[in-house]
C-alpha cells in the first residue's frame, strides 16, 4: 500500500536524522573547539527541526515513527569515539568523521527523491527537497572546513 511505503521512506529520514543527532552530539562532546561545538548544535537543531517535520507527515498518515538509529549511525559514532581516542581530539579527524555521516545523510536523502518518489505526496517531495538542501549544506560546510585543514 501507498501509504506504507511512504511512512517507511519518511522514517527512513527520521532515522537518518536520529543518527545526526545522536553522531554531532558525540562529535561536540570529542571536541573544546568552540567553534566546531558552535557548528555542532546548529545540526543538531537542524536534525531535529527536520526530523519533527517528517514525524508530522507520518502522524497524520496514522503511522508509528520510527525510533533510534541506524546500524551507519552506530557505526559513525563508535569510530568517532575510537578515532577521538586515539588520535587526541584532532580537529581534521573529528570533521572527517562528520564528513562521514554527513555522506549518510546526503545519500539517505538523494534516495528518498529517487527510489521512493512515486510514493511521496508533492507536499513531502517538497519537504524533502528542502531538508536534503539543507543537509547537503551542511555536509559542504563540514567538507569545506575540512578540505582547508588539509590545504594549509
Amino acid at each position: 500500500m501507498k501509504t506504507e511505503k511512504t511512512i517507511y521512506a519518511l522514517n527512513e529520514l527520521v532515522t537518518i536524522n536520529n543518527d545526526r543527532i545522536e553522531g554531532y552530539k558525540t562529535a561536540y562532546d570529542e571536541t573544546e573547539e568552540q567553534d566546531l561545538k558552535t557548528l555542532f548544535l546548529d545540526f543538531i537543531r537542524t536534525s531535529q527541526k527536520c526530523k519533527t517535520e517528517l514525524e508530522d507527515n507520518i502522524n497524520r498518515l496514522g503511522g508509528k515513527v520510527a525510533e533510534g538509529t541506524m546500524i551507519t549511525g552506530k557505526f559513525f559514532r563508535v569510530w568517532m569515539d575510537v578515532k577521538a581516542a586515539l588520535t587526541g581530539k584532532d580537529r581534521k579527524v573529528i570533521l572527517d568523521s562528520c564528513e562521514f555521516g554527513e555522506d549518510a545523510a546526503v545519500k539517505a536523502y538523494k534516495h528518498a527523491l529517487t527510489e521512493h518518489l512515486e510514493d511521496l505526496t508533492p507536499e513531502q517531495q517538497n519537504l524533502i527537497r528542502s531538508q536534503y538542501a539543507t543537509i547537503k549544506a551542511d555536509h559542504d560546510k563540514v567538507k569545506a572546513m575540512r578540505d582547508a585543514l588539509v590545504t594549509s
